[in-house]
């Protein structure tokens, strides 16, 4: 055995879990970070519709809604380059530091712009910070320990997910909105400052484990103009994908047009035609995304509209895919870990298309609504398997160079969110004059990329 697989204990590194050993601090601060990070998100979303009301900006929801993706792509590609460079650390502890900052310039909104403003910059950090940890991981831990690493990842956000958008919602009805923002900047103060502080005596070095590189895909340096070019198109078409007339087309249009000339600068060659490897790997990440993201943009408002749910069961809908994906992820990276990634991302497309399935059967009127409900949960558990897995694979096909393969992956998933909704979107507007029809015909679409995504599996597959 050789040197470097003993701990300073005599130990060997093979018997190391998470906890243990010379990663125990490490995969603290990580897990402190995705607890903060999903209390944050989960947490400020749902009082954003209040904000934008009282400010006097409901027509402007929209941009307020899309700037944080569009920015959060721009953080990625912007994160993902300087963790290449400079090792995982300095981005991810500049993103928490940064995004303590973005909540106190929500809160201390005046208008509806400067909402949109601290939204944009809360974005940003938080792609530095999502792209930031997949990379660290990837410098952090050995092979066989990253898929449990992003099954804890996934189980940090349970708590959020379960506290975060009651609480919210209550504080921003008894209280105010605003006292949501400063509330979650003061607790998320001095841990951010922590890890910020133990992140300064780490240095995880760009690694080289994994297998080979393939040719063609090597790293390009991020141009900046190519970068802001495609946040900016993500932008325009989320908000022309919200409704489709005249008033929104030239916005999908332009924006759809800018993701096309600009996304494959910043994208490994061969990802349209999934060439094996990180090119596939980066493909399939986004059709699984948008696959998912529609689901569950969809089914909750069927249930509202159609059905007349009360908000309490939608709630728990989003509740138990939370749960599901956490729980989904932890066997990915327990009980099946010895198993090969690409069958379990084929396994969970395959789980996306039976999620897709369900909520297509539950857009019928005489079908109880428990049914369509229960299209989230499978579609998460589909998610825990696939994404994780996705990550692991990419993290193996780059070695050195895992920000720039976390930068593309976050890419192709806002991407994948746009593209696939957007279809999904001009399907169910076509039709939505006959009730049902329309989220029926919304959900037949997603068919096609779950069926895509479990063929193309296998050309993701490591080595």
């Amino acid at each position: 055995m050789t040197d470097d697989l003993k701990d300073a204990t005599g130990g060997s590194a093979a018997d190391e879990g998470l906890f243990s050993g010379r990663y125990a601090s490490t995969s603290a601060v990580f897990a402190t970070v995705m607890f903060l990070t999903g209390l944050a998100a989960l947490a400020v979303v749902p009082t954003l519709p209040t904000a934008a009301r009282d400010l006097g900006g409901v027509t402007l929801y929209p941009l307020v809604a899309g700037c944080f993706v569009a920015a959060s792509l721009l953080g990625g590609v912007l994160g993902g380059h300087w963790a290449d460079r400079s090792g995982a650390h300095r981005p991810l502890a500049a993103g928490m530091a940064a995004s303590v900052l973005t909540l106190l310039i929500a809160g201390a909104s005046p208008t509806v712009w400067q909402l949109a403003a601290g939204r944009f910059l809360e974005g940003l950090a938080g792609g530095m910070v999502a792209v930031s940890v997949n990379t660290a991981i990837g410098q952090a831990y050995p092979e066989r320990l990253r898929p449990r690493a992003l099954a804890l990842m996934s189980a940090c956000w349970i708590v959020p997910s379960l506290v975060g958008p009651p609480v919210a919602g209550l504080v921003a009805e008894w209280w105010s909105w605003r006292a949501v923002f400063f509330g979650l900047a003061a607790l998320t103060l001095l841990p951010a400052v922590a890890v910020a502080v133990v992140l300064r005596g780490r240095s995880w070095s760009p690694g080289r484990t994994g297998g080979p590189a393939e040719a063609g895909d090597a790293p390009r340096r991020p141009a900046p103009v190519a970068a802001v070019a495609l946040s900016l198109g993500a932008a325009l078409g989320q908000y022309g994908v919200s409704g489709w007339d005249l008033r929104h087309l030239p916005f999908a249009v332009g924006g759809f047009a800018l993701l096309a000339v600009f996304a494959p600068r910043l994208l490994p060659p061969g990802t349209w035609r999934a060439a094996r490897g990180l090119p596939a790997t980066v493909l399939l990440c986004g059709l699984g995304s948008g696959v998912f993201f529609t689901v569950e943009a969809y089914v909750p408002l069927m249930l509202v509209a159609e059905r007349d749910a009360p908000a309490a069961a939608v709630g728990l809908a989003f509740t138990g895919a939370a749960v599901a994906w956490a729980g989904a992820s932890w066997v990915q990276g327990r009980l099946l870990e010895d198993r090969p990634r690409h069958t379990l991302v084929a396994a969970g497309a395959v789980l996306l298309a039976a999620a897709v399935a369900t909520a297509a059967v539950g857009a019928h009127p005489a079908v109880p609504s428990i049914v369509a409900g229960s299209a989230m949960v499978v579609a998460a558990v589909g998610m825990g398997l696939l994404a994780p897995s996705l990550t692991v694979l990419s993290l193996f096909h780059s070695p050195g160079r895992q920000g720039y393969a976390g930068s593309s992956m976050q890419i192709t998933q806002n991407l994948g969110q746009v593209t696939v909704l957007g279809l999904a979107s001009a399907l169910f507007n076509a039709v939505s004059a006959a009730g049902a029809a329309g989220y029926g015909a919304a959900f037949g679409v997603l068919l096609a990329p779950c069926a895509l995504a479990a063929v193309l599996a296998v050309r993701t597959r490591g080595v």
